[in-house]
């Protein structure tokens, strides 16, 4: 429309097009005040005036016009040029105009300009705009800036603001914020607060910046298709190597750094007045408006009315909002109906609803279509299906094609595919060749691969390079960096560090650090008084809810320390339970002190069992028991068997015994 700053509506030519002709008149077309006072009404009421219908009005101007009435032929004139009657209203205006009709004058040059007569056009605006006309002046600005003439733009533009005018209030916003002039704000408000739309959502949008972050652009409401879906590794050991099958995606979080470090809270009264402008402008149909009004409250948690926006800005063709709108769906379980969202944005050309349809794909395990999806996603100009390309074929073991949708990513800039690529490059024996992208990845923002450097360095015996980037890596939530830094603490003999380190990792999940947290606690305890019979049992200490935290998650260590603590509280039922788990996973440990509860309570037999594994999987007491127990049954050559395994496993004190006792069964054997 003409004088919003939006061509859309003109040819290249630089005529108008036709059918956006009464769009524009409504926009610039000056109303005629007070018209039916100076038309001859003798044979109406006020009642038949203000319940006529164009037409009659028209005809009423009509007959009033061709007796020579000026606010006729102004009001007739300004009414056939809504209409997009140029011919019709061309006489009456200019009939007007010649009288001194300003507000004819005006629309005179309304007309002049569709007809593409723009420096005429430019010239009756001027003789209206001197008369008072903001509509005119707001027009004469427009004029000149689309000239390039930015001075006498300003000037009118202002004329046209400082008398109330709204859309010269957002023009001369325009021009100011194009020249990143303070007052750029001032005139945005104005135009805000008599209801124009852009100039609300630009309100909104500069508030919004201004308090998250001065260098960020506007509120951002795409995310990631999916999460990367990584399993657990060993601590030290492995690589963080990308998603697993399936195609999973990589995009950043919203509103968090690497590793989940969220910015600073920002100010609330600026982003309550910005939602109240988003607001405005989306309930005036503003889709971008709606769009990051569905985003402001998503991240509120009040997704029903999140939703409900999401939806007005997808209907009106906004493709960003169709894509949340899905990923909304999705989260409450509705995926077909989250695709079919997807798809009208994939195919609107949004490169992350095109990912979001990989991945649905890719998890029902139709390979080609997800790769399908994912090339869309690249061509639309999102690096995410690049990478998404390469987790695929990755999953397919094409690893050739993987590493080159990696590379082809982590040129564009992408981090994780970066990291990815290098955990290629490494597992091909190719770490010189991997070093330069862990490195590229981390310095941008990517936590796991500062986390694998420090895994590289580690390899190379340079644990204090390899410490630097584990700290670099924990300061960002990696909890199994957080582990390794706990780790060295440990080794150093800094316990604080150790302890604190090792509780962001055991809090992050690792059951490592949990049972390392553990230990470190239960150093500290007191050694436990004499037992008094009826005394109420003590409750669980700290140390020993990270034990079960950890045992919980399956750590064999842990496991059996919890069931030594349940069976010093003389809860043998628990003791049993945790024992067997971890001797049933292949702790040795486990096996033995099952046995010795078993043997307590009488079940000689299966106590032997638990040792005869223990000790065949290198327990030097178990094998020990096991000799005892032959010796008691009168198996000698059995006994002795056992002895010598627990001699030549160990330990000494254990060994020691077990030759005594094994020279003990010679002697009887040979008596």
């Amino acid at each position: 429309m003409v004088f919003m700053g939006d061509r859309a509506t003109l040819l290249e030519t630089g005529r108008f097009v036709q059918r956006h002709a009464r769009n524009a008149a409504d926009e610039i077309i000056e109303a005629v005040e007070a018209v039916d006072a100076a038309v001859d009404t003798t044979a109406e009421t006020d009642a038949d005036t203000e319940n006529e219908t164009e037409t009659e009005s028209e005809a009423r101007h009509r007959r009033a016009a061709e007796r020579g009435d000026l606010a006729s032929m102004s009001a007739l004139g300004a009414l056939l040029l809504r209409r997009g009657d140029l011919d019709g209203a061309e006489p009456f205006l200019r009939g007007a105009t010649a009288e001194g009709d300003r507000a004819a004058a005006n629309n005179l040059g309304v007309l002049l300009h569709q007809r593409g007569y723009a420096d005429e056009a430019a010239g009756w605006w001027r003789v209206a705009a001197v008369a008072g006309s903001a509509p005119a002046a707001h027009a004469l600005g427009r004029h000149h800036r689309e000239r390039g003439d930015e001075p006498a733009a300003e000037y009118w533009l202002r004329q046209a603001a400082e008398q109330g005018h709204a859309l010269g209030a957002y023009a001369l916003a325009d021009l100011l914020e194009h020249r990143s002039d303070v007052g750029a704000e001032r005139w945005l408000r104005a135009a805000a607060e008599q209801g124009h739309r852009e100039a609300a959502y630009r309100l909104a949008v500069t508030l919004e910046r201004r308090a998250t972050d001065p260098g960020r652009g506007p509120h951002e409401t795409g995310r990631g298709p999916h999460d990367n879906g990584r399993g657990p590794h060993d601590t030290g050991s492995r690589l963080r190597a990308p998603g697993g099958a399936g195609g999973a995606g990589a995009a950043p979080p919203a509103g968090a750094g690497p590793g989940g470090v969220t910015d600073p809270a920002p100010p609330k009264g600026e982003l309550t007045e910005a939602e109240q402008w988003f607001r405005q402008a989306a309930a005036r149909g503003h889709r971008r408006a709606a769009l990051h009004l569905g985003a402001i409250l998503e991240k509120r948690g009040d997704l029903k009315e999140a939703g409900r926006w999401y939806l007005s800005s997808a209907k009106e063709g906004e493709a960003k909002a169709a894509c949340a709108l899905g990923f909304l769906l999705r989260d409450a379980g509705d995926q077909e109906s989250a695709a079919v969202w997807w798809l009208r944005a994939a195919q609107d050309g949004d490169g992350n609803a095109a990912n979001a349809l990989g991945a649905l794909h890719a998890a029902r395990g139709e390979q080609q279509t997800a790769e399908r999806w994912y090339r869309a996603a690249m061509d639309a100009g999102d690096v995410n299906g690049a990478y998404n390309l390469g987790l695929l074929c990755a999953a397919q073991d094409r690893i050739p094609q993987a590493e080159q949708w990696y590379r082809r990513a982590a040129y564009a800039g992408h981090r994780e595919a970066a990291n990815a690529l290098a955990v290629l490059l490494l597992q091909a024996g190719d770490a010189n060749g991997a070093e330069p992208w862990f490195s590229k990845a981390a310095e941008a923002g990517s936590v796991d691969a500062a986390f694998n450097l420090g895994i590289l360095h580690a390899g190379r015996d340079d644990d204090r390079t390899a410490l630097v980037w584990y700290e670099r890596a924990a300061a960002a939530g990696h909890t199994e960096a957080a582990l390794q830094v706990g780790i060295a603490a440990l080794r150093d003999g800094d316990e604080r560090t150790a302890e604190r380190h090792l509780r962001c990792a055991a809090g992050g999940g690792s059951a490592e650090a949990a049972f390392r947290l553990a230990t470190v606690l239960d150093a500290r305890r007191p050694e436990p008084g004499p037992a008094v019979l009826g005394a109420p049992r003590d409750e669980k200490t700290e140390c020993e809810e990270w034990y079960e935290r950890a045992a919980q998650q399956g750590h064999r260590r842990a496991q059996v320390r919890v069931g030594m603590l349940a069976a010093g509280r003389g809860d043998l039922a628990e003791a049993d339970r945790w024992y067997r788990e971890a001797a049933e996973a292949g702790s040795r440990n486990g096996a033995f002190n099952l046995g010795l509860l078993l043997a307590r309570e009488g079940s000689e037999r299966e106590a032997a069992l638990w040792w005869t594994r223990a000790a065949r999987a290198g327990h030097g007491r178990a094998a020990l028991r096991l000799a005892l127990l032959a010796a008691r049954r009168g198996e000698l050559t059995e006994g002795r068997h056992w002895c010598a395994r627990a001699v030549e496993l160990g330990p000494a004190e254990v060994a020691e015994r077990a030759a005594r006792l094994s020279e003990a069964l010679h002697q009887e054997l040979t008596a």
